[in-house]
């Protein structure tokens, strides 16, 4: 992979190493691992995919939340202290992925600097392997699905909407600056002010964790601070860092260590050999100048022993002649100055240090007898001072030894100031209290070597689980990796389900709304779906799915149904077929359709069956009313020529035949209107009378009867009938006075049809024994065209006009219509 990569993952963990190599196996179907490394050696694309899978980019923006808050609370405002419009604050993101990470830092910085006066500039130093993940992180463009845990503020200020996308804005943007860099074998970054490694150290093993540890430090100014991940930790390197907060993994790089850390990744394995013991002090005295040689003996000479320790007593700091207070002690080589110091300093000193550490201010001690080699025993002073002037850096301690002289020149002039032998006494018990008190220090400090050594142990069972944890970490790195795909593709299937589903329902209502029966075949006429309206032609159930049409039962009279949709399949083409009246008396229409696929194959066939009764029914009526309008214009022009010859022969004038002669048509108009607006199926008696009546005043006639509904031909008989009586009581009868009333009644029991015409309060009535044209035509529609029978009677006050004649209940269809039949 290095000849293809670049990159070497041999410091890899093996288990994630391992876990990733199986994933692709899996994925190219491969049983055996000697297969895949040939497939390795063989296709170079595969070598890609296997890097792009080891490189798992899992990250978010804000990803751990509560460790972002501390860092923002605790960490920032030391970073942005006494830095002013001139300086410049760096932050180095190694392994940044796709950039959620360094975004999220970027946005903490903008918003802290809006709290300060002098803005110091921001620089973020992002790097990767990866530069695939690296061009999406330039982008700085992401899905709305990646910006669920930002707030709404944020989204807002820092994000702007472009399409389906959020891009970051050039404020933050402006901020970062991204490069390809490998943090195994590539120089580091150096003078940052803060580094911020998380989810990287999880796939590292234990070696390139205790080499990139190093490289940090190196990386981080004095009081820099090192941002972990929460499965991550600083190892053995206590010696580098600071805890800050331990839970969320902030640390703070010392500005002094035991040893200078090696730099494998910058200068090589062999670092040291290139620094010699001394080496460094000696080019620094060939460089100095003869004032600070002189300076150096000087205060070799004459300044007093001193050292320098941290709050935790771990020296920093030697000054010459420290051995007078100082002994190494046996086992593994320490820089604990409680370890260190000789009996008689050790509980003072941790006292005094305790309480310049709590109270900030200098502690002395006086007049400790101090065990030394000759076994004779010092007096010793020393004062504890805090190194007030580092500005934020790591609180620093400087203790001075100051030595009075020898234990014994002291006894004597106390023995000779003494004036009694109590003092002696009590002198002796004082030594033997401090010895005992000695030696209880001494078995405390025994168990407490014995506590550290199972603190040891504990820290090596720590450091295995927390290997563990980094394993698990990494696993669940993995998992999360491989979830995001699946949620992705899952998306993608719950969209096109989604789709689906709609598509279905649109199909489901449209087949159910519709009600024309489908029917769904493939190829050899087995059903694959079905309308609702298509299970009764058929016999189908939902379990026919899946079934040969042909061997269902059909209540369809279609015999060669089989071989029309061979044709189709033939042809290609749309076949149709109208099924003649069945016993139900209804009329179908069969559509053969064929189903075609994406390719336009004939993948099936669609058999539609359209209920057409009504249009058969339709088009039959219409033949019906054809042949019935021929017959009545040969009719209406008879009559209208005999109506028109015997007006002419009764007619005095012109002026008196026109009068007449119009007034009948417009009769038969009135009554080919009511006909029409029925489509000439029937006539109402009340609506022929009422046309004729109305211009004589609503209220001077009445209308009594049921609704009896007659056809046409007998009601455009009857419409004449009307218009003559109506016509005679205008000129002889009851409209000819103002009082005169017109009342008609009428009847039918389905055998025969009684009207009568009854006029009152007209001229006096009598059989004048002659009739005139009009009583003519009233004789000839009824006793001739209706064959009825009709009678009048002459009252002095009333004249009636009684009508008979027969009919009959006729069906048609399922609907009973009542039509007059003229019988003699």
């Amino acid at each position: 992979m290095t000849t293809h990569s670049g990159h070497d993952f041999f410091g890899y963990k093996t288990n994630t190493f391992f876990r990733r190599v199986r994933r692709r196996m899996q994925v190219t179907q491969l049983q055996s691992l000697a297969d895949y490394v040939e497939l390795l050696r063989t296709e170079p694309s595969e070598v890609n995919h296997l890097f792009r899978d080891l490189l798992i980019n899992v990250t978010d923006f804000f990803r751990d939340e509560d460790a972002f808050r501390v860092l923002q609370q605790r960490v920032m405002p030391d970073l942005f202290k006494g830095k002013g419009a001139g300086d410049t604050i760096r932050i180095w993101v190694p392994g940044c992925a796709t950039g959620e990470e360094v975004y999220s830092l970027a946005i903490l910085f903008r918003e802290h600097l809006d709290m300060v006066t002098a803005a110091p500039k921001i620089h973020i130093f992002a790097t990767d392997i990866d530069e695939v993940a690296l061009a999406v992180a330039r982008t700085a463009r992401y899905p709305e699905a990646l910006l669920g845990g930002m707030s709404h503020e944020r989204l807002r200020r820092f994000f702007k909407l472009d399409g389906a996308s959020y891009v970051i804005t050039n404020e933050i943007r402006e901020f970062c600056i991204f490069s390809p860099h490998s943090v195994i074998k590539d120089p580091p970054f150096s003078r940052m002010d803060m580094v911020s490694c998380r989810n990287l150290l999880i796939y590292f093993g234990p070696d390139i964790q205790r080499q990139v540890i190093p490289t940090f430090h190196y990386s981080l100014k004095p009081g820099g601070y090192l941002f972990l991940g929460s499965s991550e930790s600083i190892g053995q390197h206590t010696e580098l860092f600071n805890v800050i907060d331990k839970k969320h993994r902030i640390y703070q790089a010392r500005e002094h260590s035991t040893k200078m850390p090696r730099i494998p990744s910058l200068l090589g394995q062999n670092r040291s050999l290139m620094f010699p013991e001394g080496a460094s002090f000696q080019s620094r005295e060939n460089g100095a100048s003869l004032r600070a040689k002189v300076e150096k003996r000087v205060l070799e000479r004459f300044a007093p022993v001193h050292i320098v320790v941290n709050g935790e007593a771990d020296i920093v700091y030697y000054s010459s002649g420290t051995a007078r207070f100082l002994e190494t002690p046996q086992g593994v080589p320490s820089r604990q100055l409680l370890t260190l110091a000789r009996k008689g300093l050790r509980l003072d000193l941790r006292a005094a240090l305790r309480d310049c550490v709590a109270r900030q201010q200098p502690t002395s001690r006086h007049n400790l007898v101090v065990e030394t080699e000759d076994a004779r025993g010092s007096l010793v002073d020393f004062t504890i001072e805090p190194m007030k002037e580092r500005d934020g850096a790591e609180p620093l301690y400087l203790i001075v030894f100051q030595e009075k002289g020898s234990a014994e020149d002291k006894e004597p002039s106390a023995h000779r100031t003494s004036s009694d032998d109590s003092n002696g006494e009590l002198e002796t018990e004082l030594r033997d209290a401090k010895e005992r008190l000695q030696s209880t220090i001494e078995e405390y400090e025994t168990a407490l070597e014995e506590l550290k050594s199972s603190n040891e142990e504990l820290v090596s069972v720590n450091e295995e689980a927390q290997s563990s944890n980094e394993e698990l970490e990494a696993s669940k790195e993995e998992t999360q990796s491989l979830n995001e795909e699946l949620n992705t593709i899952n998306s993608e299937l719950n969209a096109k389900i989604e789709e689906l589903d709609r598509v279905n329902s649109d199909l489901r209502n449209l087949f159910e709304s519709t009600q024309i029966a489908t029917i769904f075949l493939d190829r050899g006429l087995v059903i694959r779906t079905f309308t609702p309206a298509a299970a009764s032609f058929f016999n189908l159930r939902p379990s026919d799915v899946g079934r040969p049409l042909t061997d269902l039962a059909s209540q369809l009279d279609y015999p060669n149904l089989k071989n029309d949709i061979q044709g189709v399949f033939d042809s290609g083409e749309m076949l149709d077929h109208h099924l003649a009246k069945d016993a139900k008396g209804k009329h179908y229409q069969v559509r053969l359709i064929p189903y075609r696929t994406e390719g336009h194959r004939i993948d099936g066939v669609v058999v539609t069956l359209v209920d057409v009764t009504d249009l058969a029914e339709a088009e039959q009526h219409q033949q019906v009313l054809i042949r019935e309008l021929n017959h009545r214009v040969k009719n209406m022009l008879a009559v209208v020529g005999a109506i028109a010859k015997k007006t002419l022969a009764n007619s005095s004038s012109i002026e008196s035949f026109r009068t007449a002669f119009l007034g009948r048509l417009e009769a038969m108009g009135r009554a080919y209107g009511t006909l029409s607006k029925d489509k000439w199926k029937d006539a109402s008696v009340k609506a022929i009378f009422e046309e004729e009546l109305r211009p004589f005043g609503e209220s001077n006639f009445t209308l009594t009867g049921p609704d009896l509904r007659l056809r046409p031909q007998i009601g455009l008989s009857l419409a004449m009938v009307a218009h003559e009586l109506s016509t005679n009581a205008s000129k002889y009868g009851a409209f000819s006075k103002e009082d005169g009333r017109v009342d008609v009644f009428w009847e039918g029991n389905g055998q025969t049809f009684t009207l009568d015409w009854r006029e009152v309060g007209g001229p006096p009535c009598k059989d004048r024994g002659s009739n005139g044209f009009g009583f003519e035509l009233i004789h000839g529609e009824i006793e001739f065209r209706l064959r009825g029978k009709l009678e009048t009677i002459f009252h002095p006050e009333a004249w009636t006009f009684t009508l008979n004649c027969h009919w009959k209940v006729r069906s048609e269809g399922d609907r009973k219509q009542c039509c007059l039949d003229c019988r003699g």
